[in-house]
């Protein structure tokens, strides 16, 4: 099978490409060492390497045979702004930023399949390497988009991967419909009278009222919400006064609200604005609410009928049936690749990180990717590509 010989080979040259990345963190829209890095190995592959879309976004071509289908393959590429708490010699060098969801592993698997494409370019049509940037939140798909990514790279399908713990290294889960929820931000400022801390009566107390939106606000779900319909609320920041003897002017609240569905999505914001209201006229203070302040917020990652088949053919190919999961549930976590999908029919796989024991969960200070499944993830998308494309038909069995 020199298809995985092949790859495997390039095994340690994507551990080599990952670590560096992870060495070498970068933040939304700031990725300029890691686009530079990642175009000039895919300019070392002789592929087609434009740069610029989102700021740093990289996209390379391939073409190969005589065939017009076209498809996209996407990586993210920007680290989070944790502080990171491992030891090993590629930790990162950055304080506190680093590749704590593993995009420095997708874009190393990204950049194995596009060297051995380049090499082996055993398919019928034109194939699109995206690296996007700033998918943490700051919508860098959504950008890309805007700016003209499918203008300017007219694909027919789009894939994406991610890796995940807790389901085995190089095993798959996939399946049509939703497989990320949605994600929305919102911000309230809570404006009240200060006063002396002493004298409470003088003033209107903005932390009061705050602490019973708060409250208020965990019942959207429960009693607002269809048992049936998956959705979470949750208060993520509180910010009010700076001293020990004075009841504070405001309180800032911001949070995150997610779900599957458009009508949950609008109950949400709806029942936001009514119970901030309401509390807030109860105890004689102001509010302004603010949805998405920081960002576009995220549609719903829904994978097409066609495209989830084809991903599941390539993934089968590589990691055997046994090796997927065709029913997992969903994950109340969000993706902007989701803003591609609504642009084009496409899938949104995962492979297994392994257990989150030894690797740790996403976003957590203890983070790190498991470098066992680079060619695994590099099989799949050389799979993929051939499958999608056509002409090619060597399997590639682990």
């Amino acid at each position: 099978m020199p298809d995985l010989n092949d790859l495997k080979q390039l095994h340690e040259q994507m551990r080599q490409w990952r670590q560096h990345l992870h060495q070498f963190p970068e933040t939304a829209f700031e990725e300029t060492q890691t686009a530079q890095f990642i175009a000039e190995k895919l300019l070392s592959f002789g592929l087609t390497v434009h740069q610029g879309l989102a700021k740093t976004g990289v996209v390379a071509s391939l073409s190969a045979g005589s065939g017009n289908k076209t498809c996209a393959l996407r990586a993210d590429m920007d680290a989070l702004f944790i502080q990171e708490q491992n030891s090993f010699a590629h930790k990162s060098c950055h304080d506190g930023k680093m590749h704590a969801c593993g995009h420095d592993g997708h874009s190393a698997m990204l950049l194995g399949a596009a060297s051995y494409l380049a090499r082996h370019p055993d398919f019928n049509g034109t194939v699109y390497f995206i690296f996007q940037p700033a998918e943490e939140g700051r919508a860098g798909a959504k950008q890309m988009i805007d700016d003209g990514l499918f203008a300017q790279f007219p694909a027919d399908r789009v894939f994406g991967m991610h890796n995940f713990p807790d389901i085995p290294p190089g095993h798959f889960a996939v399946k049509p419909g939703a497989m990320m929820a949605s994600f929305d931000c919102f911000e309230i400022i809570i404006k009240g009278q200060a006063t002396h801390a002493a004298m409470p009566h003088l003033g209107n107390d903005a932390i009061v009222a705050a602490a019973q939106l708060i409250n208020a606000l965990q019942t959207i779900v429960s009693r607002t919400i269809d048992p049936a319909d998956p959705a979470v609320v949750s208060i993520t920041q509180i910010h009010a006064g700076n001293t020990w003897n004075a009841i504070p002017e405001s309180v800032l609240l911001r949070g995150t609200f997610r779900c599957f569905s458009k009508t949950v999505q609008k109950t949400i914001a709806e029942k936001i604005t009514q119970l901030t209201q309401a509390t807030c006229e109860g105890f004689g203070v102001n509010a302004d609410i603010q949805f998405n302040p920081e960002n576009a917020g995220y549609p719903v990652t829904f994978n097409t009928e066609a495209e989830t088949a084809l991903a599941l053919q390539a993934a089968i190919a590589v990691a055997g049936e046994e090796g997927i999961n065709r029913q997992p549930i969903p994950s109340m976590g969000s993706e902007d690749f989701a803003f591609m999908l609504q642009e084009k029919p496409g899938c949104y796989i995962w492979i297994g990180n392994g257990s989150s024991e030894n690797s740790c969960l996403l976003h957590n200070p203890h983070y790190d990717f498991n470098d066992d499944i680079l060619p695994i993830g590099a099989a799949y998308w050389v799979k993929l590509v051939k499958t999608v494309l056509g002409r090619g038909d060597s399997a590639l069995l682990l």
